[in-house]
């Protein structure tokens, strides 16, 4: 999950219909983060009456570990993670001084990982800047019994000229004062609040969300997608950086990203959807579980406090779903 943040205290204009989104849709005025850390709660719950809203009004965590799944099973139709599925997202990181080529893989693996009492799915992701591996990152996701689904937690090692660097930006839900937060609403409407989608201030980690518009149409490599979702996103801690505009595809998940404001601007389309073999998700699952307990190591204050990460299954996702594709077909939204 990628930080962004926003253009000084702004929010974006929730909007609906199949107009396309441009950068100079005028912001609505929006409370910025919190002085403090929210106050302790108890095991297993965070979110009061009187905890901070980090991402605007109507936006305190109400995390409740009660509610989620004894057994991970995140088919949000926005956000579905099935096991064996990969999807890479490809496009370009401008800046004032160069432009990079930058790719994505993302990868559902067969892995679970128990934090704070919650049974998470771990996925993992690579990027790489002009074909060098600059992150490897696992992030952990649950979804509770009403469809929403929650971002546990995340452990990116860097790279630079291919060597590891190390994981500054580790944070766990419940270590070290981070907080889960809502990867994906279990049913996203215009004109609701923000809601924070992480937040984790010993590693200046907030990330807040806001459902801009219903409805879209977009055409990427994979094919076009009708009925899509697009979130706004920002990180109120780093104002200069700008919004990101996530578009989801229902049945498929992230399709598109582009940005508004900021001096990087970053745009990614999704390119290929790959379903894996269950011999390759099986490799998968042993480099991610490396990845796992590497994290240990380099981690200690942190990561190294939680379960290890688990194999819960070894079997790719059913025949029906996307088939791999790597050139642009016609294919609908769900």
């Amino acid at each position: 999950m990628t930080s962004c943040a926003p253009q000084q205290n702004a929010a974006p204009q929730a909007t609906s219909g199949s107009a396309a989104p441009t950068a100079t849709s005028a912001p609505a005025t929006s409370t910025g983060p919190a002085a403090t850390a929210p106050a302790a709660t108890a095991p297993g719950t965070t979110g009061t009456a009187g905890a901070d809203e980090l991402c605007g009004p109507g936006s305190a965590i109400n995390f409740d570990a009660s509610q989620f799944q004894s057994s991970p099973n995140v088919d949000n139709k926005w956000f579905p993670l099935k096991p064996g599925m990969q999807y890479t997202t490809t496009g370009d990181v401008k800046s004032a001084e160069e432009t990079k080529k930058r790719t994505v893989v993302h990868t559902v693996t067969g892995l679970t990982k128990v934090i704070d009492g919650v049974k998470t799915q771990v996925m993992w992701d690579r990027d790489y800047a002009d074909g060098e591996l600059v992150e490897s990152e696992l992030a952990f996701f649950a979804q509770t019994n009403s469809g929403t689904v929650w971002l546990f937690g995340e452990y990116p090692e860097e790279y630079e000229n291919g060597k590891f660097t190390g994981a500054p930006s580790t944070f766990i839900h419940s270590l070290d004062e981070a907080q889960a937060g809502i990867a994906m609403q279990a049913d996203p409407q215009t004109s609701t609040p923000s809601y924070v989608q992480a937040h984790a201030p010993n590693v200046d980690f907030l990330d807040c969300g806001q459902v801009f518009k219903l409805n879209d149409h977009v055409c990427v490599a994979t094919g076009c997608y009708d009925d899509v979702l697009v979130i706004d996103e920002r990180n109120p801690l780093e104002p200069a950086v700008g919004h990101q505009r996530k578009f989801y595809s229902a049945g498929t998940g992230l399709v598109k990203v582009t940005a508004v404001g900021g001096a990087d601007q970053e745009t990614l389309d999704l390119t290929k959807i790959e379903q894996l073999t269950d011999a390759k998700l099986k490799e998968v699952n042993q480099e991610a579980l490396k990845l796992d307990t590497h994290a240990y190591q380099v981690s200690k204050n942190v990561y190294a406090k939680t379960d290890q990460a688990e194999v819960a299954t070894e079997t790719s996702a059913p025949a029906s779903s996307p088939a791999s594709t790597d050139s642009p077909t016609a294919q609908p939204g769900y």
